[in-house]
């Protein structure tokens, strides 16, 4: 906790400096930097004057001066850039005691790894809990704190492919509210499966006993305030674990059963703003997409992204597209060139094999790769 504070002091400074150039840059002729150069002789001029700062070890101190120097740096480019605001990095701010989770980082030379135990500067011993054997030497460390009050170390290290053996299967997988995954075979497809719908109303009574028992503002928060406030925080932490195991073990099936795998690059963003918001939330379709790549990419299978562009309005049989986007009541694709009728979602799921050029010469439902497109009547 000591060695938090030092550097949550430092990274406050850090952002009191930034301020203060920000502020005399405005009318001066000549310019002010605040990059790390500058940022790096603060943290000397502090260590030298203050004893409590060299108390600490000197490698999280460094880290967090970094850590706030690519921060900023990426934060400028993106107002150089003139990106839109919802876009934007925003400028470090100041980390408040009572809301900044602590987080400490080191680099290799900061700590090391003895009898199963983390060694950290500062003659820190941590005890881990470890889940597997690490695949490498790590390069660096990270210590935190979650919300629960839960600590863990997480590691930077070189990871190996465990390539799986061939199969010669492909797969197309078009993602979904009503359903999570629509796959070519209907035996990988992904039902919604509703974590967040299921925990909704103990949720809403955590919820209500937080705001019954919100302070005034300037009052210390009471006992049954954190309490509650512990309770809704717990509850979100099994949702988005039950979320993310249910997206690794299917991505394990899939991934163990194909060679390749044609995915719907969709961005589920943009359904936060429409009615479907709170059931594309707990679809988790970002969280399933990103554990499908990165499964992938461990076991060394081919996934190929496919642009979500005219998925929905294409024929996989014959190539013919539609003259006007499906609404999304209609459920069923008729294709107006080749009279064929298949579920809409199947339908999109096979399009994605034929756009990533996976699809077998003459698999059932999809045309073989080659053939012309035609126009829809």
């Amino acid at each position: 906790m000591a060695e938090w504070a030092r550097c949550r002091w430092i990274w406050n400074e850090c952002v009191a400096m930034s301020r203060k150039v920000h502020a005399a840059n405005r009318n001066a002729a000549d310019k002010v930097t605040c990059g790390p150069a500058q940022l790096d002789r603060m943290l000397t001029g502090a260590r030298n004057a203050m004893g409590w700062l060299r108390e600490g070890a000197s490698v999280p101190q460094q880290q967090t001066v970094r850590d706030f120097a690519t921060s900023r740096a990426k934060a400028l480019k993106d107002i150089k850039a003139g990106l839109p605001m919802r876009q934007r990095a925003g400028m470090p701010r100041i980390k408040r005691r009572r809301d900044a989770l602590l987080s400490l980082n080191y680099t290799r030379r900061g700590f090391r790894l003895k009898d199963g135990r983390l060694h950290v500067a500062g003659g820190i011993v941590l005890t881990v809990v470890w889940p597997r054997e690490l695949p490498s030497a790590p390069s660096s460390v990270r210590v935190y704190q979650d919300s629960l009050g839960h600590w863990y170390a997480s590691f930077v290290v070189i990871t190996e492919t465990r390539p799986l053996p061939g199969t010669g299967r492909v797969l197309g997988v078009d993602w979904g509210v009503r359903e999570t995954a629509t796959t070519t075979s209907d035996t990988y497809d992904l039902p919604h499966a509703q974590h967040g719908k299921n925990a909704a109303q103990r949720l809403a009574r955590y919820q209500r006993m937080t705001a019954r028992r919100k302070p005034a503002r300037g009052q210390a928060a009471s006992q049954g305030y954190r309490q509650a406030r512990a309770q809704a925080a717990k509850l979100h932490k099994k949702v988005a674990r039950q979320r993310q195991d249910t997206a690794r073990k299917w991505a394990k099936s899939v991934v163990t059963d194909h060679d390749a795998i044609a995915v719907e690059d969709f961005r589920p963003k943009f359904l936060a703003r429409t009615t479907m918001a709170r059931k594309a939330a707990d679809a988790a379709i970002g969280a399933t997409k990103t554990a499908l790549i990165e499964m992938g990419r461990k076991h060394g299978r081919d996934v190929r992204l496919v642009h979500p562009a005219h998925t929905t309005m294409d024929c996989a049989s014959c190539g013919a597209r539609t003259r006007h986007a499906l609404p999304l009541s209609e459920r069923t694709y008729t294709c107006t060139a080749c009279t064929a009728v298949s579920p809409r979602d199947k339908n999109s799921a096979r399009v994605m094999l034929v756009r990533a050029g996976l699809t077998p010469a003459g698999a059932e439902g999809t045309r073989p790769p080659g053939a012309l497109l035609p126009e829809a009547a």
